[in-house]
């Protein structure tokens, strides 16, 4: 008896790429402590793979790095932040890979989604507060 893996239908790609982009959306460095960061990052990997197009080469080198370099311990906040960049470019342009037009829309998504993920990384917002503490510990 020998397994076969069964390739994925495009819903399960749909919610892959939508569960995804609800991860890169919220705070990085606190997913970067859970598992479902590594998870969603191998799936990733496995997916586009799978994909077997010489074309999504860099995607692929860009997910391995990120995801070794959460898995490290202290993050560089630059080195990510430059990882999702070309990520989020990368992937907007691999959507013209995708037959279904759906699938096609939320791969372009998850590129936006990794491009604002690269800003926030990149320049973090502080809170109302964080900024008051800020001004007065300036004066």
């Amino acid at each position: 008896m020998s397994f076969h893996k069964q390739p994925k239908d495009d819903t399960q790609h749909q919610n892959h790429l939508d569960g995804t982009s609800k991860i890169l959306s919220g705070d990085l460095f606190e997913e970067a402590n859970r598992a479902g960061l590594d998870n969603a990052l191998q799936r990733w990997i496995e997916d586009v793979k799978d994909v077997n197009n010489p074309e999504l080469h860099q995607i692929v080198v860009d997910l391995q790095a990120l995801k070794a370099h959460f898995g490290g311990g202290s993050i560089d906040s630059k080195l990510v932040g430059q990882l999702l960049g070309r990520l989020g470019e990368n992937t907007i342009k691999a959507a013209i890979f995708a037959d279904n037009p759906n699938t096609s829309e939320r791969v372009t998504k998850l590129g936006e989604t990794l491009l604002k993920a690269a800003k926030q990384v990149q320049s973090p917002q502080t809170s109302a507060e964080e900024d008051l503490q800020q001004d007065s510990s300036s004066r």
